[in-house]
């Protein structure tokens, strides 16, 4: 059996897909390292929900253990040179997936009661767990615009980040109504 402890990475450099060798502080290696953090935000947001079978929450699961494995495919994407460039590989998440994930956003904004201020994370356990995941998506985009910007890979990956971290928003909205607890709003007049 061969180890996981290989040292290959020990003077700071890893292996990409195909072939070859960057930093770890390479833009690519940032972008899909954080959309590997976020797929981790969502398996304790789906651990943390799993004894709550309310049929918000349990939407929300299946949403998020699906998203869990477009991720690991998105992360596939960024590590591969050339990935969705001409020549290279299509990308595993495009717009196809785009669209699902948009549709569950609409489906979320039909159920919920609109929203007259802003809020702040929190309320509900799960609610603030999924804020944290929502943060970190936006962080995983941010990075991948960097990236996109100095390859032009990725494109398809920033919309569905940036879809993902709509539906985290309004999941998070949902696990407070499904625990019967109001957002938390933000009282500008609180900070003066």
């Amino acid at each position: 059996m061969t180890s996981i402890a290989t040292g290959t990475g020990d003077d700071g450099d890893t292996g990409i897909l195909g072939s070859g060798r960057l930093e770890k502080c390479h833009p690519r290696i940032e972008a899909y390292g954080c959309v590997d953090e976020l797929n981790s935000e969502l398996g304790v947001c789906i651990s943390t929900s799993s004894t709550d079978n309310s049929p918000f929450i349990d939407r929300t699961r299946q949403e998020l253990v699906q998203i869990q494995s477009l991720l690991f495919s998105l992360g596939a994407d960024l590590a591969q040179l050339g990935c969705g460039l001409e020549g290279g590989e299509t990308p595993r998440v495009e717009l196809q997936q785009i669209e699902i994930i948009t549709g569950w956003i609409h489906a979320w904004e039909s159920d919920l009661p609109p929203l007259k201020e802003f809020i702040l994370p929190g309320g509900d356990p799960l609610s603030a767990r999924l804020h944290r995941a929502r943060t970190t998506c936006r962080r995983a985009e941010r990075r991948t615009v960097e990236f996109s910007r100095s390859t032009g890979e990725g494109k398809s990956a920033i919309v569905f980040l940036n879809r993902i971290s709509d539906l985290l928003f309004l999941q998070a909205r949902a696990a407070n109504l499904a625990s019967g607890i109001d957002d938390c709003p933000w009282r500008p007049e609180e900070t003066s």
